[in-house]
């Protein structure tokens, strides 16, 4: 028995050192085996379910261009820019080489139609015309890029161009990638995009272009819907992708596979994986109200309190959780006025004193600071109510 015991401890030692899993989970050692990292990761709870050397820094190649897509979302919902505003394109824009959908200088094309030709056929021209519209030229943009991951806590960052162009000290990881797709699926109307497997520019005209996905998955597994391909022969094939079913959004990223269909196959197994093993628990829609708070000094006295996205709960199939417990943490600084959109606070979502998720919540609507006639009858009011 001692020596069984003894024998027992000694490869518990050296599974631990060479980083051999002691536990019963082989089959998920094998969901990425053509890839040099990997993630897979539910989106609402952001809970990982899978990950293979997740923080280590690799050339993402165009997974660039979904940090590149989230800043012109976010644009957009500032109003920044217009989806039917067009963009002259630049001299430098239009130099690009690798993917490309053959923009010329001078050209005027919509962000719309710019937007699409990135997030479908990852055109490098297309992402670069983005980038100066929304930056004022592509140096300034990337700062911005470089800015909004350290804002996101991506500490194996580092982006040198919007595009994913090769370029040294430019990388990420599969795990930083995960998060970065995870805040661009807030803007729900991006795979109304990302999911297009063939479309055309220009349509009508003597340069029409065919746009041809660079994710074949979008057609041919059910679910996906985006979201973002690399390749270059520094990165070699990767991809960022996501599918939703039966309430549930799951990210999946891969970098490093040799060859395209080791690519779709690691992408598969862990999609499959998913889908098969887990199920979500929808709690609240996204913008559904939790709470409602009073501030004396708002325009408007009480005040909805919402989630900021979707909430759910990641359980294995058949795993029942009862006797949720759900509590906020209101941010001690709140000051008018708050802009729509402004996180508040925080909700926890707990089971058995273990805490299963957080997520932000927000104000949806811009709440003005009170004027002092808008204080005065507020004050008549409660006075004619207690008299």
């Amino acid at each position: 028995m001692k020596k069984w015991l003894t024998t027992l401890l000694v490869l518990t030692f050296i599974f631990a050192l060479f980083g051999i899993p002691v536990s019963a989970e082989e089959e998920d050692v094998k969901l990425a085996e053509h890839s040099k990292s990997a993630i897979l990761m539910e989106k609402h709870s952001g809970e990982v379910i899978y990950q293979k050397n997740p923080h280590e820094k690799l050339p993402p190649a165009s997974m660039t261009k979904i940090m590149t897509m989230l800043l012109v979302m976010e644009a957009l919902e500032k109003g920044a820019i217009e989806l039917d505003e067009t963009v002259r394109i630049s001299e430098y824009a239009a130099s690009m080489g690798g993917s490309q959908i053959y923009l010329e200088a001078g050209e005027e094309m919509s962000v719309e139609d710019l937007l699409k030709a990135v997030a479908v056929a990852s055109g490098n021209d297309a992402a670069v015309a983005l980038a100066e519209r929304v930056g004022g030229s592509e140096d300034a943009f990337v700062k911005m890029m470089n800015d909004r991951a350290k804002e996101l806590g991506l500490e194996n960052t580092r982006f040198q161009n919007s595009t994913g162009l090769p370029a040294k000290q430019h990388y990420s990881t599969a795990y930083d990638m995960a998060v970065m797709a995870k805040e661009l699926l807030k803007y729900d109307e991006i795979t109304k995009y990302t999911s297009i497997y063939d479309d055309y520019l220009r349509k009508g005209t003597d340069d029409e272009f065919w746009l041809v996905n660079t994710n074949k998955l979008v057609k041919f597994y059910e679910g996906v819907d985006g979201l973002k391909t690399g390749y270059t022969d520094e990165a070699k094939y990767c991809l960022t992708a996501t599918a939703h079913k039966d309430n549930m959004r799951v990210i999946a990223v891969v970098m490093g596979a040799e060859t395209p269909k080791q690519r779709t196959a690691d992408i598969t197994n862990m999609l499959d994986y998913v889908f098969q093993q887990y199920e979500a628990k929808p709690i609240y829609k996204k913008h559904e109200t939790v709470d409602t708070i009073k501030l004396l000094k708002a325009k408007k006295e009480n005040i909805d309190v919402v989630t900021r996205d979707d909430v759910s709960i990641l359980l294995k199939k058949g795993e029942k959780m009862d006797n949720l417990k759900k509590s906020i943490e209101y941010k001690g600084d709140l000051t008018l006025p708050i802009k729509k959109g402004q996180p508040v606070g925080m909700l926890t979502i707990s089971n058995k004193e273990k805490v299963i998720l957080k997520t932000p919540l927000i104000i949806n609507e811009n709440v003005e600071k009170a004027g002092v006639w808008d204080l005065m009858k507020r004050s008549m009011k409660r006075f004619v109510k207690n008299s």
